[in-house]
């Protein structure tokens, strides 16, 4: 144990400044072979980094587009059927199921409407909702009778927008005598078109299920008219909204219900499509990187090794003045650390040359907020990371080899 331990820390920080400043100097006096090797480092890096970034960027984001639409996560349900509430919670209670609410005839979906004269929108979607709905996912769900959510088609034929009150109209032929119901609703939410394009209204299930019975010939006070029987505890349903959990449990999902004979539409070739270019891409660029990387460690490894043969003689020196094995090792590679740290910021300088280009030229081409090249500044941090460690890797190789020379080979030619 060394009485001195300050002294000795102080004497290792010395020594490893002047292996720094020696490696510099000897760089700078050898410039030549030193701007090769960083030159051969930035033909990979930067072309790299540009890979990378379209693989980001573009596949990226197509797969992003793909998790965030709720679209994709629909299992629609084809046709009218006797769906009782029972088998609607054991729909709901499945694993795949993220969102699923009963659901009226398609013919009993649709209502007028009427914000003035001169906004209306005839036959509008009207869809039942609840909490958790991915398509008002941010937005508040209507809780009663008296507030619906439009789409943003139908917010803008209606020139409505959240607080206003607009008119809701129900249609039927009751014994010959055509009549229509009307509710005042207000607007509590409008939900982006990206979410739903078309005209529409999302309202509670139990205000669609009073529009079913209303066109049924039931007696529904909330509509305004007396008229008509009185209706019986549901107990039914004709169908139901249903989205999956998440992108793989669509096709799960889908085949339950074909188990349970009930036809279905998904958008499960879309998602294929998006898997199989994101994997081919993956391939792609894996192998470029591979062979692009092999290439640059094994035209490394031939540089370091030559270098080294160049120069046993000043080597042998360093040994001579009593620099130790692993000094020279060290030696070694603090200076690939350096070249590899140059080359590396000239790789990303290049890089941000040629994504801003890529951008320019081509995300004007592509939809709004599409990034054609990017990289998150953690990509960067681990390209650097993995360049440093390939460095330590060839120059180790070098290093070993360097250890090998001898103090008594600088004697030589004296």
């Amino acid at each position: 144990m060394s009485l001195h331990p300050e002294r000795n820390r102080a004497g290792r920080w010395q020594r490893g400044s002047l292996l720094l400043s020696l490696a510099v100097h000897d760089l700078i006096h050898d410039r030549k072979v030193a701007l090769c090797i960083v030159f051969s480092l930035v033909a990979v890096i930067a072309p790299l980094l540009l890979l990378f970034g379209l693989k980001s960027g573009i596949v990226g984001q197509l797969r992003a587009e793909l998790l965030n639409d709720p679209r994709n996560l629909e299992v629609r349900m084809i046709g009218n059927g006797e769906y009782s509430q029972s088998w609607l919670d054991q729909l709901a209670a499945r694993p795949e199921v993220g969102f699923s609410i009963a659901l009226t005839r398609a013919l009993n979906t649709q209502a007028d409407l009427v914000h003035s004269s001169q906004a209306f929108v005839s036959n509008a979607e009207i869809l039942p909702t609840a909490e958790g709905d991915p398509l008002l996912a941010g937005v508040p769900v209507p809780q009663d009778a008296q507030h619906l959510v439009l789409s943003a088609s139908a917010a803008k034929k209606l020139e409505a927008k959240v607080g206003d009150r607009i008119q809701f109209f129900v249609a039927r032929k009751l014994d010959g005598e055509n009549e229509r119901g009307r509710l005042t609703m207000t607007v509590s939410a409008i939900v982006d078109e990206a979410r739903f394009s078309r005209p529409a209204a999302f309202v509670t299930l139990a205000l669609l299920t009073d529009m079913e019975d209303f066109r049924d010939g039931i007696k529904v006070p909330a509509f305004g008219i007396d008229s008509g029987r009185t209706g019986v505890a549901r107990t039914h349903f004709a169908k139901a909204r249903i989205y999956a959990r998440d992108i793989d449990a669509v096709a799960p999902l889908a085949d339950w219900l074909n188990q349970q004979h009930v036809e279905t539409v998904t958008r499960q070739a879309e998602i294929e499509s998006v898997r199989s270019i994101t994997y081919v891409l993956g391939v792609i660029f894996a192998v470029i990187a591979w062979v692009s990387l092999l290439g640059c460690i094994a035209s490394l490894i031939g540089a370091f090794l030559a270098n080294i043969d160049r120069k046993r003689k000043d080597m042998a020196v360093l040994r001579l003045l009593g620099f130790r094995g692993n000094a020279v090792a060290s030696y070694i590679v603090l200076q690939a650390l350096l070249l590899t740290t140059i080359a590396f910021l000239c790789g990303f300088l290049l890089y941000l040359c040629g994504s801003s280009l890529f951008n320019h030229l081509l995300g004007q081409h592509l939809p709004g907020n599409t990034f054609v090249c990017h990289l998150e500044p953690v990509h960067v941090l681990l390209a650097f990371a993995s360049a440093m460690l390939v460095a330590v890797l060839v120059a180790g190789i070098g290093a070993v080899r360097a250890v090998q020379i001898q103090p008594a080979e600088s004697l030589r030619d004296i």
